[in-house]
């Protein structure tokens, strides 16, 4: 019943902010008279902020048309090398044919997109920076609200199959960039994959604040995952798909409640930065204003998870910690980090995470005993916080260098084929052995 009652809701509130914003751009027209009152302009703005507020969003395109490669603009189209129920692997394929790509041996890498809540696009920014020079693949995660319950179920399993597979289709020599939630599956497919000798397994995994270990540094989001029992998250938060869905039926943790959960945490931080919004508009600061736009127009779309995959992260990852502990299971068999020895291992955590605190990711670096310590490296980004680790001017500026040099460092087809625009620390040198405890 929540769940039909918040699609009410929410038609209800796009038909009265569509009459917002009419109500706006009246106010400001110069052909009306009203405009000229000097309350018009406030009103007017408090309105525009609104009806961007209250508009329904479905799934963002990534809009990466373009990049730039040796200062020469090359196109990118996307393409979909595999399409799976839950997801599909996406491909930026850069324009073989031009000139700046003529003798490239760029490496092919996996990012793999949390299943959080929020669509691939969030690491919109993560891509982007990447393409100039790597052979970028995604993993685009579906709305479980819009797949038929006939396509059966997914699991955090099914997760580490999916990744599995994925990379199968990618091929042998990939790396892997697994940003927040989808560090714990990636780390077990890599496990798996290392233990079975599979022809695909990556040369690199990077994990970016993810939950390894929520027993170090926990945060809100740990404390709420486990001061309630297991019974708690069943009863209240996984809701049925209603009838004018394709997944009607479905039983999922809705996407609209993870938002307002992760508004809550920061509800002051949220509050002010609608008022710099509506005061940029008000003072006729457009770039201003856009830039709030466009982070809330990505960070309202959101979309459903599958109650067995919810429900399952949160026993498996948060309450019982079952990879870091030894005990989680995929298809009858214990996932082992020790069998890590191929695939080398990058943690990267932010100083000021505050959904995944420090330690948790480096955790992973730990746990692969049998993993040589020139295979392992930890970077803490100063200053960073959780989405400033893959988004934004310190991901682009101080994260991403380090990530470019340890794929390139541990890829015998690109180890002398550094990017000249990189500026290699003296530590992380690809000649330098790098141990677990490099920051």
């Amino acid at each position: 019943m929540l769940y039909t009652a918040y699609e009410w809701q929410r038609a209800w509130l796009a038909g009265v902010g569509s009459m917002a914003q009419s109500g706006s751009e009246w106010l400001l027209s110069p052909a009306n008279p009203i405009s000229y009152v000097a309350t018009s302009p406030l009103i007017a703005r408090a309105l525009e902020v609104f009806a961007h507020t209250t508009a329904p969003r479905g799934k963002p395109e990534f809009g990466l048309d373009v990049t730039l490669i040796d200062g020469q603009p090359v196109p990118i189209a996307e393409e979909i090398v595999l399409g799976k129920a839950f997801g599909q692997l996406k491909h930026f394929v850069r324009d073989p044919s031009h000139p700046a790509m003529q003798g490239r041996q760029d490496p092919r890498l996996l990012i793999v997109a949390p299943m959080s809540g929020h669509y691939a696009t969030l690491l919109r920014g993560t891509v982007e920076r990447m393409l100039p020079d790597h052979d970028v693949y995604i993993t685009d995660w579906h709305d479980a609200r819009q797949v038929p319950l006939s396509e059966g179920r997914f699991d955090l399993n099914d997760y580490v199959d999916y990744i599995i597979e994925f990379l199968g289709a990618v091929g042998p020599g990939a790396h892997v960039l697994a940003v927040c939630q989808p560090t714990v599956p990636c780390f077990a497919a890599v496990a798996l994959m290392n233990q079975h000798d599979h022809p695909a397994t990556p040369l690199t995994l990077s994990m970016m604040g993810g939950p390894i270990d929520t027993r170090q540094a926990p945060t809100s989001v740990d404390d709420l995952a486990t001061q309630r029992p297991f019974a708690w998250f069943e009863q209240n938060v996984v809701m049925t798909v209603p009838q004018q869905f394709p997944g009607a039926g479905r039983k999922v943790y809705p996407g609209f409640l993870q938002l307002a959960g992760f508004m809550s945490m920061n509800l002051a931080n949220h509050m002010k930065s609608h008022w710099e919004m509506f005061k940029h508009l008000v003072e006729g600061d457009d770039e201003g204003a856009a830039a709030s736009k466009a982070f809330y127009e990505e960070y309202r779309s959101v979309c459903d998870m599958t109650a067995e995959f919810y429900l399952q992260t949160i026993d498996a990852v948060f309450q019982r910690q079952l990879l870091a502990t030894g005990g989680f299971w995929h298809r009858g068999e214990i996932v082992d980090p020790a069998f890590i020895k191929r695939t080398a291992l990058l943690a990267i955590e932010g100083e000021r995470d505050d959904i995944s605190g420090l330690g948790q990711t480096k955790a992973g670096l730990d746990l692969a005993t049998r993993l040589k310590d020139s295979k392992k490296m930890y970077h803490m980004a100063e200053g960073a916080g959780h989405y400033g680790i893959f988004n934004g001017r310190r991901w682009r500026d101080q994260i991403a260098p380090v990530l470019e040099t340890f794929i390139r460092a541990h890829d015998p087809a690109t180890l002398t084929a550094l990017p000249e625009r990189v500026e290699v620390p003296a530590h992380l040198d690809p000649d330098v052995t790098a141990g677990p405890e490099v920051a």
